[in-house]
């Protein structure tokens, strides 16, 4: 039990707290499920060692209880064979008086300790759930943290695209101010080739009005 107890105090109970202190720089997250999977896996242990030792008791209170009443039943017959002068027959019961009432001794030393045990590992057990229920908070805690580390980053991304934007804002004018340039010269040599279109229609109508006249 000395070195069950060593080892959940060495994995199980250790200080959360000193354990992310420690790798903080890496991913607390892939850290933290990790360690929480190992206590998860510890806690189990337990809980079947405590299946088992619930199982022990129970068989040691059998046994303890078998042992006494052969102890008694040996006595009875101890002493019906004193009376009745079965000097053999009282000894032999005699003997076996003594070893069942030796081994109640024992069995009753054994089912004590069982006990204390038993709640020692009980009170371990009970410990380590709510540490594991702590640990299950406080990886809650450094996923919200996380969230919240991530949407400012993105915030902050968004935000300085449009600070960068405003600085640009004379390249953007520039740009505009030369499309509007080259807008400009397009319809000009539109409106120019139009004119030029116009002027020779007018000439051709003009020499056709002169040559009706003529004739």
């Amino acid at each position: 039990m000395t070195n069950l107890f060593t080892r959940i105090k060495n994995t199980v109970l250790a200080d959360l707290n000193e354990v992310l202190d420690q790798k903080e720089k890496k991913n607390p997250i892939v850290l933290l499920n990790q360690y929480l999977r190992d206590c998860e896996k510890e806690t189990e242990k337990v809980r079947k060692l405590l299946e088992r030792q619930y199982m022990l008791k129970e068989e040691f209170s059998r046994e303890y209880r078998q042992a006494e009443e052969l102890a008694a039943k040996r006595k009875r017959q101890a002493e019906i064979a004193s009376q009745a002068g079965e000097n053999e027959l009282f000894l032999f019961a005699t003997e076996e008086q003594v070893q069942f009432e030796g081994r109640v001794a024992r069995l009753k030393e054994a089912l004590h300790s069982a006990n204390e045990q038993l709640a020692e590992l009980e009170r371990k057990y009970e410990e380590m759930k709510h540490k594991l229920k702590d640990m299950h908070i406080r990886r809650m805690e450094v996923m919200g943290r996380e969230n919240v580390t991530r949407a400012q980053v993105k915030i902050n991304q968004v935000l300085d695209q449009q600070n960068a934007a405003n600085h640009s804002g004379s390249r953007f004018q520039e740009i505009e101010s030369y499309l509007d340039r080259l807008e400009n010269q397009v319809n000009n040599s539109y409106y120019r080739s139009t004119i030029d279109a116009r002027i020779v229609q007018l000439e051709k109508d003009m020499k056709k009005s002169e040559t009706h006249s003529i004739s």
